[in-house]
């Protein structure tokens, strides 16, 4: 785009002129999303959406929350950022979620799914409070809406005296394709634009009787709102104290300024249900939603990724073992919270299509689902991201630990992720699951070993949890350093010893661990490696083993410091009565981090592999 645009240049515009500019916005996202990675398929399909939303509201004055900001961009290029758009997702550029210290347009930092109405009821309870004017818009997508705490908020606003416009982008997507009775309830709604357009007839036919025509209209109000509740089942919303709005074209944007405007007035919280597109604009989206929910690089013309995926992946890795495993044992299922493909169960669905679960993005659900089918002798492997298994914590503790449930949790995405930033990243979940009674928890540092995790998991009995990074599973430095040891309760893998230090990595750093460990020896050190394996239950004998070789260990993770595996290392170590060794626990520090490429945030945090060998050498020399 030639210039920076903002909510009064909307204002100003005719209807012509906006829809003209919707084809300015795509042509612009698709070719700046092409270079720099990131959720294009759902930005496509809110672009006349957006900028009806800034043609009838007044950002900043009146507060626009966007469920999970991964939507936002066009808002971003519609309030002043589209000639810093070429940063996007880039360390030190504009991030792809919402975030208040970006601008002041975004009154929320968003990056979690079905908080938008929540946030809202909130955001209207301060205005109301304080006697301010404003409006208050949520924005959540069809899929948020299968989340619980989306209904948690519905109940409450319906019944509250504030008011607040909840916009519901119906694209059926969220990044699988969208199950269970909210989306088949919805796409009976999506039918009743047969109701809708029947009603608009009559309004505009008895409107031209004389005299008559307005009384006669008048009347029949009731046996409207009857025949209105029988075509739309009932009228969820309004049931639950909302003026319900639509469906309505997602991409008339003279329709959607005219029913927002409408809204604006109601004396009450409203509903406006809008039909979108996803990927709209773009061919290749269009065909594959779920392929450009969130994407790298990619050529325009044809679609394909810039760089092609030689190596596999952890989410590969993962299905095709968990397949085998379903083959071998009929008990096997596998149970997502709308990530069959970011998970890696697409073949898995295909090939056992009644034994795996999709409960859409409901992760707390998820683990409760899960904990009930264990109970019921089935061996559920539960996949989630871990920025979202968070989200589970007290059903992962009081429903499946508690009662000891052999419920296998495959945690995705664990530590730096990279571009999608603070929100996503998966670095607190040792942290937060290391205390929990009965958990063990594993951590593969390549591929060949998560496969035997996975495996020894599901011979247990009892609740695992295996974290592992997203991207490639192969790692060259150590599958050279491997042994092929089996996977034993609480055993690591003892890979060299050293009289100087041993360090004990964690996972995907024991990969960064062997190329410090080169850099260490260069400078004369005896350094020994061991690669963890289990967090918990610890390697108590392989670790007093280690204090009695060395006169340091240093503990490596990719997971914050505090209340992690090096936590867990120090109160054994103290516990043991070992006072003259010598800890350094390295691992993210207690902050929220920022986007950027996976490496950059490595080396800005120093746990890149020649910072981990100078702080080491440091600790050593001290």
């Amino acid at each position: 785009m030639k210039r920076n645009l903002f909510p009064e240049d909307i204002h100003n515009m005719t209807i012509k002129e906006l829809d003209l500019l919707t084809y300015e916005i795509r042509e612009f996202l698709i070719d700046t999303v092409s270079k720099t990675g990131g959720h294009l398929a759902s930005n496509l399909g809110v672009v006349e959406l957006t900028i009806a939303l800034h043609k009838v509201f007044n950002s900043p004055h009146d507060k626009l929350i966007w469920d999970v900001g991964h939507q936002s961009y066009v808002h971003k290029l519609l309030t002043g950022r589209s000639q810093q758009f070429g940063t996007l997702r880039q360390f030190g550029g504009l991030s792809g979620f919402p975030r208040v210290n970006e601008s002041i347009h975004d009154c929320f930092n968003m990056g979690h799914s079905s908080t938008s109405i929540s946030l809202a009821a909130g955001f209207a309870a301060a205005r109301d409070l304080k006697g301010e004017g404003h409006h208050v818009v949520a924005v959540i997508g069809d899929g948020a809406l299968t989340g619980g705490l989306a209904y948690e908020a519905l109940n409450n606003l319906g019944d509250s005296k504030s008011k607040a416009i909840i916009v519901l982008n119906d694209n059926e997507m969220s990044i699988s394709e969208n199950t269970g009775g909210v989306s088949r309830h919805l796409s009976k709604l999506r039918m009743s634009r047969t109701y809708l357009g029947f009603k608009k007839q009559v309004k505009s036919g008895l409107a031209h009787i004389p005299k008559f025509g307005k009384g006669i209209h008048s009347g029949i109000e009731h046996l409207k709102d009857s025949v209105k509740y029988a075509i739309v089942n009932g009228a969820f919303f309004e049931e639950l104290g909302f003026k319900y709005f639509g469906p309505v074209d997602g991409h008339n944007i003279e329709e959607l300024t005219q029913i927002l405007s409408l809204a604006k007035n109601v004396d009450r919280s409203v509903v406006i249900h809008v039909i979108t597109k996803k990927g709209k604009g773009y061919r290749n989206a269009e065909k594959n939603p779920g392929k450009f929910h969130g994407t790298e690089p990619f050529d325009v013309t044809t679609g394909l990724p810039l760089v092609k995926q030689s190596a596999i992946s952890y989410a590969q890795v993962f299905g095709e073992k968990v397949l085998e495993l379903a083959h071998q044992d009929e008990n096997v299922v596998a149970v997502s919270a709308a990530m069959i493909e970011g998970t890696g169960l697409q073949k898995f669905k295909e090939t056992f299509p009644e034994r795996v679960f999709d409960v859409g993005i409901a992760e707390a659900h998820a683990v409760t689902f899960a904990a009930g089918l264990a109970a019921q002798g089935l061996k559920p492997f539960v996949a989630i991201y871990s920025s979202f298994l968070q989200r589970a914590y007290d059903q992962i503790m009081s429903d499946v630990c508690m009662h000891g449930l052999p419920v296998v949790f495959a945690v995705d995405r664990a530590g730096n992720v990279g571009s999608d930033g603070e929100t996503h990243h998966g670095i607190y979940d040792l942290s937060y699951l290391s205390h929990m009674p009965g958990l063990t928890i594993l951590a593969p540092k390549d591929g060949a070993e998560f496969e035997k995790m996975l495996a020894y998991a599901h011979a247990q009995g009892s609740p695992c949890v295996i974290r592992y990074p997203r991207g490639k599973a192969t790692n060259a430095a150590t599958e050279a350093q491997s042994q092929d040891i089996a996977i034993e309760t609480s055993k690591s893998e003892c890979i060299s010893i050293g009289e100087d230090v041993e360090i004990w990595a964690v996972g995907t750093m024991v990969g960064i661990a062997t190329q410090a460990l080169e850099i260490i020896r260069a400078r004369g050190y005896s350094a020994g490696l061991i690669n963890a394996r289990f967090v918990k239950p610890l390697d108590e004998a392989g670790l007093t083993e280690s204090i009695k070789r060395t006169k340091t260990i240093v503990t490596l993770e990719d997971n914050i410091i505090t209340g992690g595996f090096g936590s867990c290392v120090a109160d054994f170590i103290k516990t043991s009565g070992e006072n003259d060794i010598k800890l350094l626990k390295l691992g993210w520090p207690q902050q929220f981090l920022e986007h950027g490429s996976v490496d950059e945030l490595f080396h800005k945090y120093r746990l890149d592999a020649a910072s981990v060998a100078e702080r080491i050498c440091e600790f050593i020399s001290s």
